[in-house]
């Protein structure tokens, strides 16, 4: 670790923990010590952003650890994208943050009038935000020496035919709360509170479709980039599929999966040449997965992850394994053994003190042993960054054979996760998240 940490040039803004503590990598289920044990950094009267302490276990472990920690009282970060240069971060303080990735070095921020930034999404040098007046904001964030994003367009743009301001019927109507983009047909798709979906052709600026696609809050948005198939998720409880009409704009609903009655927060899909899966996170506490049959296209309900103590807020898939945040401040990494459908957790992380809004992770190294570079906000007001070794399934479970046994007993008497009295308070007044 002390050879990796030379590698990782990091700002004084990030924190790390005494040298033995740092050392140590945190185990595949981390014990329950309480986070109040850990004294407060002072706040850095330059920045808003602050020192925050780094959990650790005791016990040595090869999956997972933390290598850097900030805390920032501009409000809850809503949303983290990655681009092939940056990290982008959206809060409720109209600021989309910008880290170099994979160093963690601030570049900047780009600061609006236009309210919090519920959803972020990053592709190539193009940068979409959504805003508190319902609105996307598209950015060319071209890696330049000095971090200067231009502002391509604003959605919907206003009609040049008209003197005074009009209402646009393609404006939603309440918080866009989610995105995705066909990177094929250069299609933007917004999912938001209204209940409805608008898809943007980003090259002509306009909305070419708008539709009526769940009875309650749209929550998350994921697209098929082989087959170009959207699904979408909600607060109804109910996942669907939609599927774009040959040669138009129009977009059908083609399949609607309900196998759960709690609402359903978040979506991730994972495919391959081979095999696609569909996850979704629900306010249960599980992770409900279908496999797409290879003749028929339908996909069909494969079980469900169990694990986590309450809502499933936040899900992210790559390669085989599947990384969950939840309302119980913990992030979990699952993985999908080859052949079947069996699910493994490799990974309890419980380094957060609120509930875990949003993630997003990298590839470092598909070796013999796979790096992933995770990073993770809460509603504690954190931003981590993790380093996540997973190795194979033989190793893994040879020399954690031992150390699972023990800790058994430890997880079934796990206590509480220490939350953050803010999002208690917003809890209790009922609050969206």
């Amino acid at each position: 670790m002390d050879d990796e940490r030379k590698n990782i040039n990091l700002p004084r803004r990030l924190s790390f923990g005494n040298h033995e503590s740092d050392s140590h990598f945190a185990s595949a289920r981390t014990s329950s010590a309480s986070a109040t044990s850990f004294p407060l950094w002072p706040t850095s009267p330059e920045t808003p952003w602050t020192l925050s302490p780094i959990r650790t276990s005791p016990t040595p472990s090869l999956l997972y650890h933390c290598l850097a920690s900030l805390h920032r009282h501009e409000g809850n970060i809503f949303s983290i994208t990655i681009s092939k240069d940056y990290i982008f971060t959206g809060s409720e303080s109209s600021r989309i943050h910008a880290w170099k990735q994979p160093d963690c070095t601030e570049m900047g921020y780009i600061k609006t009038n236009a309210g919090e930034v519920r959803a972020i999404l990053a592709y190539g040098k193009l940068l979409f935000t959504t805003h508190g007046d319902r609105k996307i904001r598209v950015w060319d964030v071209s890696l330049k020496e000095n971090f200067r994003p231009k502002k391509i367009t604003t959605l919907p743009t206003r009609s040049k035919f008209f003197l005074y301001p009009r209402k646009n019927t393609n404006q939603h109507k309440d918080y866009i709360s989610c995105m995705a983009y066909n990177h094929v047909e250069k299609i933007l798709y917004t999912g938001s509170w209204d209940k409805t979906v608008r898809a943007w052709k980003v090259s002509e600026r306009r909305c070419v479709d708008l539709f009526l696609a769940h009875e309650g809050l749209v929550n998350a948005i994921v697209i098929n980039q082989q087959d170009g198939c959207v699904f979408t998720c909600s607060s109804d409880g109910t996942v669907k599929i939609w599927r774009r009409v040959f040669g138009e704009s129009s977009h059908i609903l083609t399949m609607t999966l309900k196998f759960q009655l709690s609402p359903v927060n978040a979506l991730a899909l994972s495919y391959s040449l081979s095999d696609c899966f569909l996850y979704s996170g629900s306010s249960d506490g599980l992770i409900n997965f279908w496999e797409k049959e290879k003749t028929s296209g339908r996909f069909n309900h494969g079980g469900f992850l169990q694990g986590h103590h309450f809502s499933v807020l936040c899900l992210v898939a790559i390669e085989d394994l599947v990384l969950s945040g939840s309302e119980d401040a913990t992030i979990r990494v699952w993985r999908r053994e080859e052949e079947n459908t069996f699910h493994s957790c490799l990974a309890v992380i419980d380094g957060h003190h609120g509930p875990v809004r949003c993630l997003a992770a990298s590839l470092e190294t598909e070796e013999t042993v796979m790096g992933l570079l995770v990073y993770s906000a809460s509603l504690d007001q954190t931003f981590k960054v993790w380093r996540v070794k997973v190795y194979p399934s033989e190793k893994v479970n040879q020399e954690n054979s031992v150390s699972n046994s023990q800790q058994s007993e430890v997880m079934e008497c796990r206590m509480s996760p220490v939350l953050s009295p803010s999002w208690v308070e917003k809890k209790m007044q009922a609050n969206h998240f």
